[in-house]
């Protein structure tokens, strides 16, 4: 009975996040801040986080595609891209936004992937995990990767006083665009987990000072400060996302 509690839970969560993207899908950019030149700055620079251990060879699964954001990028790479998402109609956008012959996308459960083990060289995704029950996410990331194979994410950092507020306040968490289970990690935490699903060659770290309402003017050397800033002990640990590297 315990068990199938906790399935039930799963599908649930599931069933939120397809409604939720059926709500975001004509507003997603605005809704994930990366429209404005804060934010397109702030895409480019996780852009480059999520492909830089990627080469041509290599066989890719993103997880959390949504409307095809990362997907372009991950494209360029020239990679095998396999791009999935629990939502239709994120799916259905992201593929009338990219058209390219090494991208393949499908509907799929992050919990329960349709792929044969050990068949990807990377697993990459960008603000994906926090909206998932994080240790069967990435149990499942651990059993599609290939020995030497590498995740790579990018997700919010709690430690962030704006983030802990809009991750931990119901009202707040509506207001901003937020799904009802979406959350937030710790270095710590995160790191943790990686080291109990099997990973090794962990690195967490804090980053972006940006935020992408800085106004246009403002936009580069707020970000010159903000990784200035990333450079400081202690002060670093306060930045709005943590990039997320593991080898299996």
């Amino acid at each position: 009975m315990k068990g199938e509690g906790k399935e039930r839970l799963l599908e649930n969560r599931l069933i939120r996040e397809i409604e939720h993207g059926k709500k975001i899908v004509h507003a997603a950019g605005d809704i994930w801040n990366w429209e404005t030149t804060a934010g397109k700055l702030r895409w480019t620079r996780r852009a480059k986080m999520l492909t830089s251990h990627i080469s041509q060879e290599h066989r890719v699964l993103e997880l959390g595609c949504g409307t095809g954001y990362f997907t372009k990028e991950l494209a360029k790479t020239g990679a095998e891209i396999h791009a999935v998402d629990i939502s239709p109609e994120l799916l259905q956008r992201a593929i009338c936004k990219v058209n390219s012959r090494n991208v393949i996308f499908k509907i799929d459960n992050a919990y329960q992937m349709s792929c044969a083990d050990a068949v990807f060289d990377a697993v990459v995704g960008s603000s994906v995990l926090h909206h998932l029950e994080i240790k069967k996410a990435l149990s499942e990331c651990y059993r599609v990767l290939k020995p030497g194979g590498a995740i790579v994410f990018t997700e919010p950092n709690m430690l962030n006083p704006q983030i802990a507020v809009q991750k931990n306040i119901p009202f707040i968490k509506k207001r901003l665009g937020d799904s009802p289970d979406e959350t937030a990690f710790f270095k710590w935490q995160m790191r943790k987990m990686l080291w109990k699903a099997g990973f090794k060659e962990i690195c967490v770290e804090s980053f972006d000072f940006l935020h992408p309402s800085v106004p246009k003017r403002f936009a580069k050397i707020v970000e010159k400060i903000g990784m200035a800033i990333e450079k400081i002990p202690f002060l670093k640990e306060f930045a709005g996302s943590l990039y997320i590297y593991a080898r299996k």
